[in-house]
């Protein structure tokens, strides 16, 4: 489920961010209709030049400003200007819905200027977004984004504030690019399947501003970065509980109903499998559509561990009303003392049961008794006889067979129970009972 980067559900989260941000981002300066006075910025010493460059920026509808400043650039590549034409330019295009022209005009500033935050900021947004939304050129956009998304934290130290921009504006302008560079990063090293990188990043990510914390194309990454790879990394710290809250709230962001209902559906999977059951799930759900940000102190109760299992269910049934594949659950997990409970209500006490041959002699079989073992073709018993089978009832390997034994030793791991005093008996003509599957253990 992690290609470049996981399925078409955040391919159209992504392309309906990416329509929304090729508009002005908030915070951003709107592009200047005059010039600012030659005294103040570099002086362009060639009158031609000059005019070609005030022309150019005094335009007050954005076509013929973007006409202007194109013709200026491609005349005079070296011109002093060159970096303010290039950020009126950008501007000019974000401000016309021209992705492709916005992400050129960018990039030919950030050559020209590799300070410049504004554009790097737009570069690491919109490759992210292009790589996760299938673009055919997603790995390469993805080199991109993780390049500018580290330009852009390494240089929003030095970022100033723009001209008539308040301090709260511009501290809500940084909080947006930091959480930008944090996820380009951070998709980056999720598709590089750097699960620890990627959870760092997006985490700052989503943290960085309330609008991460409802942007499914960060928060969705961001579970499946804390649920690891399948089958799970020994090297990875599990995160069961991150991994679920924020597939939870993922399916409350979703874009439309299906994908909600998908990813609810994954969000509860996980739930069970730590939880062991789905009670309390929709506590858990109601808890993450109302709240964007995890509350403090959130947990989920994990499921009992085998041996705590082993414990209720020695205390809810007596041993001989146990089957034999639970009597191979309590000895492969339990604690000694629940063991010995079972072992010492079942030893020595004849037991009739239906098993299948894996191999046998004249004075010793060996059987599958529970399910799971019949499956794998594996033996849990072996069966001794006081006197030699005749050779005309000695079973074929994978025959079915009722017998009759009474439990005199076992090994826990790999388990195996030693039955003395075997008896073959004649198959039932009833139906045969249920079927003995080991109780789930995680």
């Amino acid at each position: 489920m992690k290609k470049i980067l996981v399925t078409v559900v955040l391919g159209v989260a992504a392309l309906a961010a990416a329509q929304d941000a090729a508009k002005p981002a908030q915070g951003q300066p709107s592009a200047p209709t005059t010039p600012a006075p030659v005294a103040q910025g570099p002086v362009i010493k060639d009158p031609a030049e000059y005019n070609a460059y005030v022309g150019a920026i005094q335009q007050k509808d954005p076509a013929a400003q973007i006409s202007g400043l194109e013709a200026f650039l491609t005349q005079y590549p070296n011109s002093v200007m060159k970096v303010a034409a290039l950020q009126t330019l950008m501007q000019d295009y974000q401000q016309t819905n021209n992705q492709a022209k916005t992400l050129d005009a960018a990039t030919k500033l950030v050559a020209a200027d590799p300070t410049n935050e504004r554009a790097i900021f737009l570069l690491a947004y919109f490759d992210r977004l292009k790589a996760q939304g299938g673009d055919p050129n997603a790995q390469q956009d993805l080199v991109e984004a993780k390049k500018y998304g580290q330009m852009g934290l390494d240089g929003l130290a030095k970022f100033t504030k723009p001209d008539g921009t308040s301090d709260a504006d511009f501290q809500k302008m940084k909080d947006q690019m930091t959480g930008v560079f944090n996820a380009a990063l951070g998709i980056a090293a999720l598709t590089d399947k750097d699960y620890d990188a990627a959870r760092k990043d997006l985490r700052a990510a989503v943290d960085s501003s309330p609008d991460f914390q409802k942007d499914f194309s960060v928060v969705y990454p961001l579970a499946l970065a804390y649920a690891g790879p399948t089958p799970p990394d020994p090297k990875l710290t599990p995160d069961p509980i991150n991994a679920i809250w924020f597939s939870a709230r993922a399916s409350t962001v979703a874009p439309n109903a299906q994908y909600q209902g998908q990813i609810e559906k994954y969000a509860k999977n996980q739930y069970m499998k730590y939880h062991g059951g789905d009670d309390g799930w929709t506590d858990v759900l109601a808890l993450a559509k109302a709240n964007p940000v995890q509350p403090a102190g959130f947990a989920i109760k994990p499921a009992p561990t085998p041996a705590e299992q082993v414990h209720t269910l020695v205390g809810s049934k007596k041993p001989e009303d146990l089957n034999f594949a639970e009597w191979q659950f309590v000895f492969t997990n339990g604690a000694q003392e629940d063991q010995d409970v079972v072992w010492n209500g079942i030893k020595g006490k004849a037991v009739q049961m239906n098993g299948t041959v894996i191999k046998a002699t004249a004075t010793e079989f060996d059987i599958a008794g529970s399910s799971d073992d019949i499956d794998a073709k594996k033996a849990d018993i072996t069966l001794t006889f006081e006197d030699k089978v005749p050779l005309k009832l000695i079973p074929k390997e994978g025959a079915s067979l009722d017998f009759q034994g009474e439990p005199a030793s076992y090994t826990p791991n790999p388990f195996m129970m030693t039955m003395e005093k075997g008896q073959l008996l004649k198959p039932k003509t009833a139906p045969k009972p249920a079927v003995h599957h080991k109780p789930a253990s995680n």
